[in-house]
């Protein structure tokens, strides 16, 4: 399924342990080198448990608040079930924040 940067799509995103995986939302960062491969950050519900909030959650097809989790991953494109929307620019520019601050660049 062709994404873009900044969409939010519905993908199995595997545990840290690799043990399993969990369909969720993520949020589209880049595109791999690799025809195909996606760079993503994963959201969730738990608040708490998250870097930061998404202030404009609805806006981007989102049914709850949900908040970015500071966890990189690349996955194929195929294994996106769903592009439910899009984060808003003030949304984008907190995510380029983390990003940069995660990756030290």
């Amino acid at each position: 399924m062709p994404c873009s940067r900044n969409d939010v799509v519905l993908l199995p995103i595997p545990f840290t342990d690799l043990s399993s995986h969990k369909v969720r939302p993520a949020i589209v960062i880049g595109l791999g080198t690799f025809p195909g491969d996606l760079f993503v950050v994963p959201l969730t519900s738990r608040l708490a448990n998250a870097d930061f909030p998404l202030a404009d959650w609805q806006a981007a097809g989102l049914n709850i608040p949900s908040a970015v989790k500071a966890q990189l991953a690349t996955v194929e494109s195929r294994l996106v079930r769903k592009v439910v929307g899009q984060i808003s620019a003030r949304d984008q520019a907190a995510l380029d924040t983390h990003l940069r601050r995660w990756l030290s660049l």
